[in-house]
């Protein structure tokens, strides 16, 4: 005679009994690695640049941004230069510590012709007063959030910060980066025309 015991695992559940302690956790990793890949899938998604708007690249060098010590910064003016733009905000961590990082690049790419132009996604204020902590030799400009606009035009849809534009001499966009820039970035970059 059997006993219910003798009985392999799926013999012995009723219907609609309650799956085993050892299925149930089956059945919970299988959710949390579907879920897992649909996260990391999103994610990937999220911090990649998408396509451009038709004519931003062009309506990009018409624009000026005020500066915060006054004044404004043209980018008419910055024409025919390699540009590496770059959108931070004081309240950014990752933008802040990107930042000198930006400025030796400047130093030291300047004299081969590049230029580095930092759009501030940020209250005037609290721009100016970051800037009198951590001065930076590159101009910035205040773009406000008319500059999350500008990246969303770029290619950056969720607005996040930092995001990095880097434009050839031409004044066409070569590479786009969202997240904080690497040491590694900046040299293949300095490669580019």
């Amino acid at each position: 005679m059997t006993t219910p015991a003798d009985l392999p695992e799926s013999a012995s559940a009723a219907p609609g009994a309650r799956p085993s302690h050892s299925r149930r956790r089956l059945l919970y990793a299988g959710v949390a690695g579907a879920a897992a890949l649909g996260g990391a899938g999103l994610a990937w998604w999220k911090f990649q640049p998408h396509a451009m708007e038709e004519g931003v690249e062009q309506a990009l060098w018409s624009m000026e941004f005020e500066r915060p010590e006054g004044g404004v910064v043209s980018l008419q003016s910055m024409a025919g230069k390699p540009l590496l733009l770059n959108f931070w905000a004081t309240w950014c961590p990752p933008c802040v510590d990107e930042l000198p990082m930006l400025n030796d690049f400047y130093r030291q790419q300047s004299p081969a012709g590049w230029q580095v132009l930092g759009l501030a996604i940020d209250q005037p204020s609290a721009v100016r007063k970051f800037l009198q902590r951590i001065p930076l030799e590159f101009p910035v400009g205040l773009a406000g959030l008319g500059g999350t606009d500008l990246g969303r035009s770029l290619g950056n849809l969720t607005g996040g910060l930092p995001f990095t534009v880097v434009l050839g001499a031409s004044g066409r966009v070569l590479h786009r980066k969202m997240g904080q820039l690497t040491p590694q970035d900046l040299k293949q970059w300095a490669a580019l025309r």
